[in-house]
């Protein structure tokens, strides 16, 4: 028989071998996960796969060796067995690497308490680990069937390189194994994606180096390609590395005390959404915060520490009976905190104030989302659906939100001990970006505004009056421009109550280009007395404007803006008290005024 048709025949078996021998496997491991669920069906399948292959192992061995051409060149045995034997070792380090990085994420999930999850990832990586032993099975079988047909002067070499591999492979994941416990169990680190792109690094230098120790043809290199691949897989690796989760603050979270001294009653509608607190007899305090910025990456865990440690001075001093962050809990930006993650720092801030026991509430900022982050916005709003109310007691995020544009909307009802309306709490998303360009910031779109119109004149329909209302947002709106613009010209269409703008952009106020219907509607119905931004760090200006105060709330941040760590004027928190009638006070609470800062 000819070489070429007797190897393509031959070749064509193994894949027809390897295939039945791979999926029977597989359905047999999938029936083991699955042996609470009594899936006989998955044994049967399993057990019928692995019989057929067996059977034409058997047919094929009876017929005994195929009789090739004696003319065959050499040099066609030889570019087999080269292209083979490379391929061969080749994935089985790749196998290496997915098999040990895949335990790796298992111990991951087992040191953190997530043994439910386990199930989940052997599942989800079935099919990867599959596709491995394919084509590790196939290889191996075309070089058995070269080796039976003639003697390879190579094949020595490659079996010491296959034990060297097995070796230094199993020695190299063994070390990563121990050092990755101890990173995980001491430094609460997860540098398992360090440790998987180290050894993807090893494989392909191996192939710049050894790979021609056992063939015949020594294979050359192109350096262009090699340098694409190293940046390829520098950038991929790092994208991965900057997006695991990193908990360096959760000893200080786990030691936070219990600080509320609050008498509120919290209750929650399943069919509107809306949060009702029922507030003790006198005053009810709301404590606004803004712009955080946990990065929750290894660079960021010093600030990410002060910023909690700021957090909690504010909230021992002014003892609230509600904060309200508006935007940018996290800055998942990779070159500040390095980290793109936007998970771990959400969760470390639940954690943070389901301990101090003080209830919460928030907008989205513009960097909560950002399109770079690991988070999407939909995963996102799943994760603080899973840290609300029902499980935590402290953070009021709705289960159910309006069908409008933003990532979230709410409406939190305060009411007096009596049950009457007291304050209507709008927290409105400002929403991001508009896509057109770099940081061009989006708005208040109008159906939002309806949303706050009907929900308005809904409560004052309930109280026969107008009843107050105080709005939350992250992004000011273009009339924060206005009224600063006036009070710098020195007009007395506006009125200073305290704080300065001293923003360290060409415009003070970073707000939208485009302009919301939100103030005008307002102003219309009479019921806002007072909107409360964030965005702008430097700026906590408080101006009263056609009849509405427009404040900045003092920002927290020690990480996004270059140099703020060092700064701390403009660090601190905003205290809101409404009164019984309905009216409120606003005052800034300074962190200097709190604790002296460390710089």
């Amino acid at each position: 028989m000819d070489f070429s048709a007797a190897f393509k025949k031959e070749r064509r078996y193994i894949w027809l071998v390897t295939a039945l021998l791979v999926l029977g496997g597989a359905y047999l491991l999938t029936s083991g996960l699955y042996v609470q669920q009594g899936l006989l069906y998955l044994i049967l399948i399993g057990a019928a796969l692995l019989g057929v292959a067996l059977l034409l192992i058997r047919c094929h061995w009876k017929k005994g060796p195929v009789p090739l051409d004696p003319d065959a060149r050499p040099e066609r045995y030889e570019a087999l067995f080269d292209r083979y034997a490379r391929w061969s070792v080749n994935w089985l380090l790749v196998a290496f690497w997915r098999v040990g990085s895949f335990v790796l994420g298992l111990v991951t999930l087992a040191v953190n308490s997530k043994a439910d999850e386990v199930m989940e990832a052997v599942i989800g990586n079935q099919l990867t680990l599959e596709i491995l032993a394919f084509f590790l099975i196939k290889n191996l079988l075309i070089l058995r069937w070269l080796n039976g047909r003639r003697t390879f002067e190579k094949q020595p070499a490659f079996r010491r390189e296959v034990r060297w591999v097995l070796i230094a492979s199993g020695i190299y994941w063994a070390l990563s194994g121990a050092l990755f416990y101890v990173f995980e169990r001491m430094f609460v680190l997860d540098i398992s994606p360090f440790l998987s792109g180290l050894f993807a690094a090893l494989v392909l230098l191996y192939n710049f180096t050894r790979i021609n120790r056992f063939t015949y043809e020594k294979k050359r290199h192109n350096k262009v390609v090699l340098a694409a691949v190293l940046a390829v897989a520098l950038v991929a690796g790092g994208y991965v590395f900057l997006s695991r989760d990193i908990w360096l603050t959760q000893p200080y979270i786990n030691a936070t005390p219990y600080i509320y001294e609050g008498e509120s009653k919290i209750a929650y509608d399943d069919e509107t959404g809306v949060y009702t607190i029922t507030k003790a007899d006198g005053d009810f305090k709301i404590l606004q915060l803004t712009d955080i910025h946990l990065g929750g990456g290894v660079l960021s865990y010093d600030k990410d520490l002060k910023a909690l440690k700021a957090v909690y001075a504010l909230l021992t001093e002014t003892k609230p009976d509600l904060v309200v962050v508006t935007g940018d809990l996290t800055f998942p930006v990779g070159l500040s905190s390095f980290s793109f993650n936007n998970t771990a720092p959400v969760q470390q801030f639940a954690a943070f104030m389901r301990n101090t026991g003080v209830p919460w509430a928030f907008t989205y900022g513009n960097h909560d989302t950002e399109s770079y982050a690991a988070t999407s916005a939909h995963d996102l709003n799943t994760l603080y659906k899973s840290l609300s109310y029902k499980t935590s007691r402290t953070l009021l995020y709705p289960y159910i939100q309006p069908d409008i544009w933003g990532r979230n909307n709410q409406l939190i009802e305060l009411r007096n001990a009596d049950g009457t309306l007291n304050q209507g709490l709008f927290l409105i998303d400002s929403n991001a970006y508009t896509g057109e360009g770099l940081n061009k910031y989006d708005f208040i779109h109008d159906d939002q505004v309806a949303w706050y119109r009907e929900n308005v004149l809904r409560m004052n329909a309930e109280a026969g009056r107008i009843v107050p209302s105080l709005g939350f947002f992250h992004i000011p709106l273009q009339e924060y421009k206005t009224a600063y613009e006036l009070y710098e010209q020195g007009s007395d269409e506006v009125t200073w109550y305290f704080g300065a703008n001293e923003e360290k952009m060409m415009d003070k106020v970073c707000c939208s280009e485009y302009p919301s219907r939100l103030f005008d509607v307002a102003k219309e119905l009479g019921s806002t007395t007072g909107f409360f931004c964030g965005h702008d760090h430097y700026n906590n200006m408080s101006l009263e404007y056609e009849g509405i105060r427009l404040t900045y709330g003092m920002s927290i941040d020690y990480l996004a803006m270059p140099g703020i760590a060092r700064d701390t004027k403009q660090r601190g928190g905003t205290l809101i008290t409404v009164h019984e009638d309905g009216t409120t006070d606003i005052v800034q609470v300074p962190l200097t005024a709190v604790i002296q800062e460390t710089k």
